[in-house]
């Protein structure tokens, strides 16, 4: 695999299609590459299809559709090692359970080219666990997506103990060959980058509401109306180089940061007791004011959609 190039990755092996898998495999439709699917649910292939065909709209939207690309070259095999034969590179999202993808490595790493790279969707797994005891284990490789893959661009990508460096190096150069973002990650670590910062910041999130600072409506909108703007646009480090004006960084920590520091002193470390779930989830309840999880994710989709669509065209311009 090493010194092969995106464009000779023809064929992706989706193991493990539910919303993870399904959402990966329409993005790699997109690509206009053939993609071989499995998963064991009842009506796996029909649930699929129907994934794809909801996604393709907001594919063509973003304008990632390449030419030759279409939804029929998805196939859907009956069994995991079938899907994977023909595949130049494997993209498994199994259920999170060690015991599970274990299991399934297993069963699809005979059925594969020792040169194929097999990478986990896992959010939380290690990656050395997961390729213990594997005939190739220099071939596997975490590459994590955010949620919904096919429209969200960020892929975090890290080996194991045993992962050939260059397999990382790779995987990091070909999920940006085919338009994702993807970083490398340098150390294991449970939640990988980006949900352990989401889980900070929850962290904080559940501490104002149980203290009562702000009602859970209020909070979420301290963020997605405040912050959570400029994060669309760059990372805490890069917001405050910014507002360290033209002195950037430097004049930040020298400046501001002692303010800033100041307030980790005083940061919550709440637990999950009856008392906050229930907090969190009356508070929550308030907020969507009767709304549907399926309505409040079309809506975050459609929301998504543009600011993405606006991001590109703002980068093209």
């Amino acid at each position: 695999m090493i010194g092969s190039k995106a464009e000779d990755i023809k064929t992706i092996g989706v193991i493990g299609a539910g919303t993870i898998g399904s959402s990966w495999a329409s993005y790699f439709l997109a690509t206009g590459r053939d993609v071989h699917a499995w998963d064991p649910a009842d009506g796996a292939a029909d649930k699929i299809r129907a994934f794809v065909e909801n996604a393709w709209p907001s594919l063509e939207t973003l304008g990632v559709v390449a030419d030759g690309a279409s939804p029929d070259r998805l196939t859907v095999f009956d069994k995991a090692a079938d899907a994977a034969e023909a595949a130049d590179f494997i993209q498994e999202s199994a259920p999170e359970r060690l015991d599970i993808k274990q299991a399934l490595y297993a069963d699809l790493e005979p059925a594969t080219r020792p040169d194929v790279v097999i990478s986990t969707s896992t959010s939380g797994l290690l990656m050395s666990e997961l390729q213990a005891g594997r005939s190739h284990a220099g071939r596997f490789v975490l590459g994590h997506p955010f949620n919904p893959p096919h429209l969200i661009p960020l892929v975090e990508v890290l080996g194991g103990k045993a992962t050939d460096p260059a397999i990382v190096d790779w995987t990091v150069d070909f999920y940006n060959a085919i338009g994702k973002r993807a970083i490398k990650v340098n150390k294991e670590v449970p939640g990988h980058v980006a949900n352990r910062l989401q889980a900070a910041i929850w962290r904080e999130a559940i501490h104002l509401a149980v203290e009562g600072v702000a009602s859970v409506d209020d909070i979420d909108a301290a963020v997605a109306y405040g912050p959570g703007i400029r994060w669309s646009l760059m990372g805490p480090h890069l917001t405050f180089h910014l507002a360290g004006g033209p002195g950037g960084m430097t004049n930040f920590v020298e400046h501001l940061g002692p303010p800033v520091a100041s307030w980790w002193d005083d940061l919550g470390s709440p637990q999950l007791t009856d008392a906050v779930k229930k907090t969190l989830i009356d508070g929550v309840a308030d907020e969507v004011s009767g709304k549907t999880v399926p309505e409040l994710a079309a809506t975050r989709d459609r929301r998504l959609l543009a600011v993405l669509k606006a991001l590109k065209d703002s980068e093209e311009g």
